[in-house]
């Protein structure tokens, strides 16, 4: 018989590539998990790892059977979920992805709420890229994310929450009239500086401006919208900012915004978790609450 016990210390090393890190991960022994990990070999009758002085890598028939595994214990953690829920909303654990061009701007706000609104809660916060943070749902090693929409991905159900428009940022010194507005073509006519690939900000802004071929474009290897704010404040070149993030990235005023021409390029921020979740109504309510924290920067990057 296959127990949960094995799936979980073969899915600790799949995901690790090392016995020694699974085992801690898992807080028990190297021998032990080792064990279990030879038993389910045994009872599935294939070879799932293939080991090696440096580590592990999985075979064929291990891969199929991590992807497999790794579902069923999401399945799992969903059932818990159910049996958890019959007691208080948005009580005991809760493990939120917020992608890097969101978390800055809306956890400051959101968390004092969260705890006040709901102090059962047992919040853990995991900050990366959405692909990443896709695979970790659908995994079960996470509950929920905080991210632009869409999200295509088979067993993903998603809320939508606000719009959140770009602005062109560029030096302070640059003077422009205040009623003219950005188009696209400008952005042609100064590098533009904007994330290292991988952020979905950065393939956002580029496909709802028309930029797939931008021969200014410059990334620099930025991870982070502050970096980039502070090289445009210092002439080496314009930016595409969220109104989201104009409260925290605009305070020391080095920077000039540009509304764009009708219709706006923005993106959509909402919520992600695997349908077969069971707290689906404690995530709407989290939603009402994050629309609620983050309604004050909206508010004044629309009066701007």
């Amino acid at each position: 018989m296959i127990s949960l016990k094995q799936l979980r210390y073969f899915d600790a090393v799949a995901r690790s590539g090392h016995f020694g890190a699974a085992a801690e991960q898992c807080a028990v022994t190297q021998p032990a998990l080792s064990m279990q990990v030879q038993e389910l070999e045994k009872a599935l009758g294939v070879r799932l790892l293939e080991r090696g002085r440096k580590g592990v890598t999985l075979t064929a028939s291990g891969r199929e059977v991590a992807q497999r595994a790794a579902r069923v214990l999401a399945d799992v953690h969903d059932l818990v979920d159910c049996a958890r829920r019959q007691g208080s909303p948005l009580a005991g654990p809760l493990h939120l992805g917020v992608i890097p061009s969101v978390a800055p701007y809306v956890l400051p706000p959101l968390l004092p709420l969260v705890r006040a609104e709901y102090p059962d809660l047992d919040l853990h916060i995991r900050e990366t890229q959405t692909q990443q943070l896709v695979r970790e749902l659908l995994d079960g090693q996470l509950d929920l994310l905080l991210l632009a929409l869409p999200v295509e991905r088979a067993g993903v159900e998603t809320l939508r929450l606000f719009d959140d428009r770009f602005l062109l940022a560029m030096p302070k010194s640059r003077s422009i009239p205040g009623h003219v507005r950005a188009t696209p073509d400008l952005l042609r006519q100064d590098r533009l500086l904007l994330l290292e690939e991988g952020h979905c900000l950065r393939d956002q802004a580029l496909a709802l401006c028309n930029l797939r071929q931008v021969e200014n474009l410059d990334t620099f290897g930025a991870s982070s919208l502050s970096t980039i704010v502070q090289m445009v404040a210092n002439g080496l070149g314009m930016t595409l900012l969220p109104e989201l993030s104009l409260e925290l990235e605009c305070r020391h005023g080095d920077i000039r915004l540009m509304r764009f021409v009708d219709p706006e390029p923005r993106r959509v921020v909402g919520l992600a978790w695997r349908a077969s979740s069971p707290r689906k109504s404690e995530f709407n309510a989290l939603g009402k609450l994050i629309v609620a924290a983050t309604s004050k920067q909206r508010l004044a990057a629309k009066t701007d």
